[in-house]
């Protein structure tokens, strides 16, 4: 008899779907799928608060128009008559180191600011601008910061709020701010952005930064997917697609109403 191995996350029975020791049909309608993803992920159910906040993170990178190199060369592929699935696959393994990869990148900066404060038994205040004149020195670009479109990324500014107000906010945010702080005192400001946002986060959350990326990745398919439709439905096959000449003709800006 071949020997056994071992997993934790799903477990399946006839007429019974076990995640993580519950019942997937137990769990239908009474948790919310960013709920879901944290209990697969860890093993454990989050709190509601957490739940709304991980959804919020999801909502925040959902998409981010024609221009991304994911989107990119998703519409690329399905212009050439590919299916679905295989454009969609496309963007997502175009999400990588300097495109999508920022999250993780910066979670270790932030990582590397709070151990800098607990070795020294300085601040996190006192420790980042020790940070920022080094990935200075270096002329290093510090992931997490700064963006080619937004001066202040309201996703980020939503996001931190929704921290505080949750109570989650802890030295992964104090961190991230500390940084900005430090770079705005340098000279030369760079905000937070939203993968800086959702770094500090994560780290509040005590997810390990291995999965940073997945959130990522997790919350650009459905629109990716609504890309790859688009592309497949409203555009002429093999075309040469350039992002600088998209036109928006979607629904006019609209206030958000919750009945």
């Amino acid at each position: 008899m071949a020997e056994t191995w071992k997993t934790a996350i799903t477990q399946i029975k006839p007429n019974e779907i076990r995640l993580r020791g519950y019942r997937i049909d137990e769990l239908m309608g009474e948790v919310s799928f960013a709920q879901a993803i944290y209990l697969a992920l860890r093993g454990e159910l989050p709190s509601p608060q957490i739940g709304r906040l991980i959804d919020a993170m999801l909502v925040s990178s959902i998409d981010h128009g024609v221009t991304p190199p994911s989107t990119q060369s998703a519409r690329l592929t399905a212009s050439t008559g590919a299916p679905l699935n295989a454009a969609v696959a496309t963007g997502v393994l175009s999400i990588n180191k300097h495109h999508g990869g920022a999250i993780q990148d910066c979670m270790g900066v932030l990582q590397t600011v709070i151990r800098r404060s607990a070795e020294t038994g300085q601040s996190l205040e006192q420790a980042a601008p020790v940070i920022v004149d080094e990935f200075k020195a270096a002329k290093k670009r510090m992931a997490g910061f700064g963006h080619r479109v937004h001066t202040h990324d309201p996703r980020t500014a939503k996001l931190l709020a929704m921290a505080a107000e949750l109570g989650v906010a802890g030295k992964g945010v104090a961190a991230v701010r500390a940084l900005e702080a430090a770079f705005a005192a340098s000279g030369k400001p760079l905000p937070v952005n939203v993968d800086g946002a959702i770094a500090a986060l994560l780290i509040d959350l005590d997810l390990p930064p291995e999965l940073a990326n997945a959130f990522f990745i997790m919350a650009r398919v459905p629109g990716l997917i609504a890309q790859v439709h688009e592309e497949q439905t409203r555009q002429p096959p093999m075309r040469q697609i350039d992002p600088r000449e998209s036109e928006y003709d979607g629904p006019e800006a609209r206030a958000l109403r919750i009945a």
